[in-house]
């Protein structure tokens, strides 16, 4: 098979989101991603689609999420405990957690947002495209007959992220301004039935719109005609989580890493810790006691030369002591920025190290994170 054929029918192979017709008016350019054909970019390139979010609100296609409910005839929460370290029996209705599938050696599956839409035994999942049939399939065989897992194929879901994105978005729907960081209710906007949570992946105020997936192109036209809105791809996304320092799986985390190594051990409550029924306790709980062998930290280099994932990163005498996990360009920042896992030895902010990029050794910090302050909507 020719090159060109190959491409061909990987483009075939790959699923599309309900607003792909509208990418293509858009002017996209588009790319796989998780098993998706995705936006990268828009014709203002990512940087400016990065400025534009910092400065008014963006519009994101991130479809390709999974999105399922989680439901059981009794207590839910206490089912889905069993598999996460976090507070999911606290939540009130309308109330969304940020929390970790764990395996019984304390790694993270995956990285998830558990939503209580109302009163009854039911929970709202999203979770990482590239891992939401893993994360289904863990689920259901560990919880068995409990609970019952069913991923909601008919939504989409949109995010609208910066600091102008209630003024766009309460036009629409004046209650969302009502809203605080981590809350979730099901609203009406421009007359579509959606759920709305006061939320996002970029460190901005903004939004996450669960809403029908035959009516989010329509939904997403309706956003876009908003003076402060412009479409935003993959590429800002990315720069936006991380110049927030924010996780991305098979990046940052996956089955090896720990909630601890991290530096997400804000996660796990004082409740969980005392009665330390989460998978992996034993290890999590040690190494919240005598620290991890390793840590998730920041990291800035010296010049304009961006790290990227793999790059070795090395101690003062040139000896291994980590590897990069996320870099690139930060436009709010005006250079490069790195997230890495490194010995804890090195973890502290302010400690010199070095960064193998390319051919060259670079010069770099350890510094804390986030790289930009979050602006998240906390009354």
């Amino acid at each position: 098979m020719s090159e060109s054929a190959e491409k061909t029918s990987e483009a075939k192979s790959l699923r599309r989101t309900p607003l792909h017709d509208l990418h293509g008016k858009l002017g996209a350019r588009m790319v796989p991603f998780a098993g998706y054909e995705m936006p990268v970019q828009y014709a203002d390139g990512i940087i400016a689609e990065h400025t534009h979010t910092r400065i008014e609100a963006s519009l994101f296609d991130v479809s390709h999420m999974g999105q399922a409910w989680l439901a059981a005839d009794s207590d839910v929460s206490a089912t889905l405990e069993t598999l996460v370290p976090g507070d999911i029996r606290g939540l009130g209705p309308g109330q969304m957690r940020y929390t970790t599938l764990l395996n019984d050696d304390g790694g993270i599956v995956d990285d998830l947002m558990v939503i209580r839409p109302g009163a009854g035994e039911r929970l709202m999942l999203i979770v990482n495209a590239a891992r939401k049939h893993v994360d289904y399939d863990f689920i259901s065989s560990r919880i068995g007959t409990k609970a019952a897992i069913e991923p909601a194929e008919r939504l989409a879901l949109l995010a609208l992220q910066g600091p102008l994105a209630v003024t766009a978005l309460a036009r629409l729907c004046p209650a969302v301004a009502g809203l605080n960081f981590m809350v979730a209710s099901q609203l009406a906007v421009n007359g579509i039935s959606c759920t709305v949570s006061r939320s996002g992946y970029t460190g901005e105020d903004g939004f996450e719109i669960s809403a029908p997936a035959n009516r989010a192109a329509e939904l997403a036209e309706c956003l876009l005609e908003q003076p402060e809105v412009k479409p935003a791809g993959l590429g800002a996304r990315d720069s936006l989580r991380l110049e927030a320092g924010l996780c991305l799986y098979g990046h940052d985390i996956d089955e090896t890493t720990t909630p601890v190594e991290a530096g997400l051990s804000w996660i796990i409550p004082r409740r969980r810790r005392d009665a330390a029924d989460f998978p992996g306790a034993e290890r999590i709980l040690r190494e919240l006691s005598e620290g991890s062998a390793r840590k998730r930290v920041g990291i800035r280099p010296e010049g304009r030369a961006p790290a990227r994932e793999g790059n070795r990163i090395l101690d003062q005498r040139g000896l291994p002591i980590g590897v990069v996990t996320s870099g690139g360009f930060g436009p709010t920042i005006g250079g490069p920025v790195t997230m890495g896992m490194v010995q804890a030895d090195h973890a502290a902010p302010g400690t010199p190290i070095n960064l193998a990029i390319r051919d060259k050794v670079v010069p770099a910090e350890v510094v804390k994170l986030p790289f930009v302050a979050h602006r998240y909507h906390k009354s």
